[in-house]
């Protein structure tokens, strides 16, 4: 099977491509390299182009009309900086993703995969969110997705296509193999901070946000290993109709399904765990919440493994091990 990745030289996209090669699928990459690397993409199919280039994007499935699926992983998704730039993020990720769904509705190529987000998510009382909970984003970039649920969801209902869209809980690890990772150089996501912290290139980890109705007041999240996410990615592509059926309401061709592990976690929990794994205690600094964070949510994943017959398996202790064998062979692998 062949299947395009948008954002495939990013830290999601790329693992994707691997679990895909990994099982006989073969990746076609569609990525401009704002954000992603081109190492990633080294003997993979890779098409440097940005979403919204209609041009490219007919080439490349001119190229390759035997496409099955597209995941729709391209997105910029730091919470604080949406708050600082909405323009840039309405723009890149609502309105370059609205005229690339239109390309692939007027190309023929129905069936998507979209990368969301449990952002989206309101508070609910004990912080488990089924598909069914209120939603409520609070920043930019969760609105962003919101927004994109939506309109994906109506293009499904007019234009005859057909969407999945996966709420990502918080990725941590990297492939197992090391093939890829995370790539920032100056990560805002929790695991990346600590690693850095761990490797000597920050001096002091920010917990920011104490005061949240939490067990100890740190914000609460489900932290998926990335590894297990795009195994979901591989099961979303692999038993799509199944999912479109069996999953879908309204007499639309478009379900929701949540990825996580169905364990909530606060932050100051995952600290320890790090510490834990690393061997030792980092220096910790209690800050206040950044712009657009949250206290936090965890999954109920029971539709994920109703309809794709998937539900994750590795451990945050294992996440952590794989975050920082990369943390210590990232340099080697990207070049700055």
């Amino acid at each position: 099977m062949k299947v395009l990745i948008t954002g495939g030289a990013g830290y999601i996209g790329s693992t994707i491509a691997s679990v895909l090669l990994d099982h006989g699928h073969t990746p076609v990459i569609l990525d401009s390299l704002v954000t992603g690397r081109t190492e990633f993409t080294k003997d993979r199919i890779f098409y440097e182009a940005d979403i919204a280039d209609r041009a490219m994007v007919r080439r490349l499935f001119s190229d390759h009309p035997d496409i099955l699926g597209t995941i729709h992983c391209a997105a910029l998704i730091v919470v604080p900086e949406s708050v600082s730039r909405p323009y840039e993020y309405y723009r890149e990720n609502v309105v370059k993703s609205m005229d690339f769904f239109k390309t692939l509705s007027d190309l023929g190529y129905p069936k998507v995969v979209f990368s969301s987000s449990a952002a989206v998510y309101d508070v609910v009382p004990g912080f488990m969110v089924t598909e069914e909970s209120p939603l409520r984003p609070l920043s930019p970039y969760s609105r962003t997705k919101f927004i994109m649920e939506i309109v994906l969801k109506d293009f499904c209902a007019a234009y005859g296509m057909q969407g999945i869209a996966l709420r990502y809980f918080n990725p941590i690890g990297s492939d197992p193999q090391m093939r890829t990772g995370l790539h920032i150089q100056h990560p805002s996501h929790l695991i990346g901070k600590l690693v850095e912290v761990a490797m000597g290139r920050e001096p002091v980890f920010n917990l920011t946000g104490v005061e949240w109705p939490t067990r100890d007041g740190s914000g609460i999240r489900d932290y998926l290993h990335v590894w297990d996410l795009a195994l979901a990615h591989l099961k979303a592509i692999e038993n799509f109709d199944k999912a479109i059926c069996e999953g879908s309401e309204d007499e639309v061709d478009f379900t929701v399904i949540n990825l996580g592990t169905g364990n909530g976690v606060t932050v100051k929990e995952f600290v320890a765990a790090f510490e834990r794994v690393v061997g030792k205690q980092l220096p910790v600094s209690i800050q206040p919440p950044r712009p657009g964070d949250v206290a936090g949510a965890y999954a109920n994943a029971d539709r994920a493994r109703r309809l794709l017959g998937w539900q994750a398996e590795k451990s945050i202790e294992e996440g952590i091990a794989d975050a920082l064998k990369w943390g210590q062979l990232r340099d080697t692998i990207i070049h700055y």
